[in-house]
């Protein structure tokens, strides 16, 4: 699914199959729910390519008395257009919801209402303003994202594509934090530092990782792929690549039982 997205992120709806499985999906809704047509209509049915609807929508949800969806819109627009692995890593988190969480319906639905993958989709465009020198607009993402979908994302953050953060509320990821590829990670997840220290002060979250609820990670410590971290865990100490951390303060407990824990989405240890 990787290749085949990248190869088709800008080509038309008929070749780029997570477009066209939304907007099938934006079809079948809308005649099955009429109230909802005309949001349907204007934020997928009417919009060219996923790109236009993934703008479209975030700034209409970020938009300000002060700073109006349009100007927003401008912004990410500008922002998918310079860089299009930005749409590309958009696609892929939604394949990695649809694939991860058995609420998922459709390909629609992270799209629309999951407030794990508005955010995270913030936070790219955030990003891409913060490595252009505009912090303060990176900054007014960042808040309008947190005020909004209660997650607090710094744009320093460097994220990886086939993200998935399911339900999202008091998800705090901090400026020098690394998350690579094919990550996942529950509602109250914190990658932070210990303290007052500056510079680079925050996780290193390596692919494939599970993050359970409630999960701590502090420091500028590294989570090896493919590593399991309980929920509620407290951890401050490296986890190697394949073992699982659990409790207050972390420790290792074994060894995962299945390749990737991310896909499995299990947290029972």
């Amino acid at each position: 699914m990787d290749s085949a997205v990248a190869k088709n992120a800008a080509e038309p709806r008929s070749i780029d199959p997570v477009w066209t499985r939304i907007r099938e999906a934006a079809q079948t809704a809308a005649a099955a729910e009429p109230v909802l047509a005309g949001t349907l209509h204007a934020t997928i049915l009417s919009q060219p390519k996923f790109e236009n609807a993934l703008s479209y929508h975030l700034a209409r949800l970020a938009g300000t008395t002060e700073v109006p969806a349009a100007l927003i819109r401008q912004i990410f627009d500008e922002a998918l257009t310079a860089d299009p692995a930005i749409g590309l890593a958009a696609r892929l988190d939604i394949v990695a919801v649809a694939d991860r969480d058995p609420a998922c319906t459709s390909h629609l639905d992270p799209l629309l209402w999951f407030k794990g993958y508005h955010a995270l989709q913030t936070s790219r465009v955030a990003h891409w303003l913060w490595l252009q020198g505009r912090q303060t607009l990176a900054h007014f993402l960042q808040s309008r994202a947190s005020a909004l979908f209660g997650l607090d994302i710094h744009p320093g953050a460097r994220i990886g594509k086939g993200i998935f953060i399911d339900h999202g509320t008091g998800v705090v990821i901090g400026e020098t934090a690394v998350v690579e590829d094919g990550v996942s990670m529950l509602h109250g997840v914190t990658l932070g530092g210990t303290g007052k220290e500056r510079g680079d002060r925050h996780p290193k979250v390596r692919r494939g990782v599970l993050l359970g609820a409630g999960a701590k990670v502090l420091g500028n410590i590294e989570i090896g792929a493919c590593a399991k971290i309980a929920a509620g865990s407290v951890v401050l100490e490296p986890v190697p690549a394949g073992c699982t951390a659990a409790g207050v303060p972390a420790r290792i407990i074994g060894c995962v039982d299945v390749p990737e824990p991310a896909l499995e989405m299990d947290q029972r240890i």
